[in-house]
């Protein structure tokens, strides 16, 4: 099923909110498809539409999710525990600015009591850069979702070593995303303990995958194997690999004010 597919199937069956950044700048190609898709499914479900500037906090029972990034906007002040100088800014090259539908990512920090989970979608590098540099708005987390499905378009020394996460999970694919360079960075990220992936990276290999025992899906055919998370409100959590059906426990207490 492709993603257009997708999106429609997710639609029939019940889509009570939305959540955008604002209006398309690709509208040529796969990403233009998409939206006009997604528009498409919303003209006929009519969900509730939220349009989140930096610092919303989105409206799900239980956790606090707060709006990091969205339509190329950030937050201007740090969050609790952030502030901080940030020395890895020396270690991060300035690019270019990003002019596609990525640098516009909606990234959320999801505070579930103590424990901190980031995920920034496929915030590009150039942005990171300004949301980390001189000084960390975003303190230290537990958990990184890694952005953009490893691509090296994203996922500087400014944000991943600055963040210093107990656990990583890369929702990459065999050939899509797992890049040589992201795989390198996060596995060393000062504090980390592992990052999981969902799949072998072709380019990565054996030399830059994580262990075998940290990977969904293995090389060869794909077995549709995912990676779940649960966590405690005290900060610890548990990540369970849906190939192997064994679980990790991770302690409470690394992020964290």
């Amino acid at each position: 099923m492709g993603i257009v597919e997708t999106i429609r199937a997710i639609a029939s069956s019940g889509c009570p909110s939305t959540i955008e950044h604002g209006a398309n700048v690709e509208p040529e190609g796969a990403t233009g498809r998409v939206w006009a898709a997604f528009r498409e499914v919303c003209a006929q479900t009519r969900p509730k539409l939220i349009v989140p500037e930096p610092d919303y906090r989105l409206p799900v029972e239980g956790l606090d999710a707060t709006v990091i990034s969205t339509d190329g906007k950030l937050i201007d002040k740090p969050l609790p525990g952030g502030g901080e100088e940030n020395a890895y800014c020396k270690q991060t090259e300035v690019r270019p600015a990003d002019k596609t539908e990525n640098g516009r990512s909606i990234g959320v920090l999801i505070r579930f009591g103590a424990l901190k989970i980031l995920d920034l979608g496929d915030l590009t590098w150039d942005k990171e850069r300004e949301l980390m540099c001189p000084n960390n708005r975003l303190g230290k987390v537990d958990v990184l979702v890694v952005s953009h499905h490893g691509s090296s378009q994203s996922s500087s020394p400014a944000l991943v070593d600055a963040i210093q996460p107990t656990v990583a999970i890369m929702d990459n694919g065999a050939t899509k995303g797992g890049s040589i360079p992201v795989l390198d960075l996060v596995r060393h990220a000062p504090g980390i303990e592992a990052l999981w992936q969902l799949h072998y990276s072709d380019a990565g290999g054996e030399a830059h995958n994580t262990p075998a025992e940290y990977i969904a899906n293995l090389d060869g055919p794909d077995g549709g194997n995912d990676i779940e998370l649960t966590g405690s409100q005290d900060g610890s959590f548990t990540v369970l690999n849906g190939r192997t059906g064994a679980e990790k426990h991770y302690a409470a207490g690394k992020s964290r004010k």
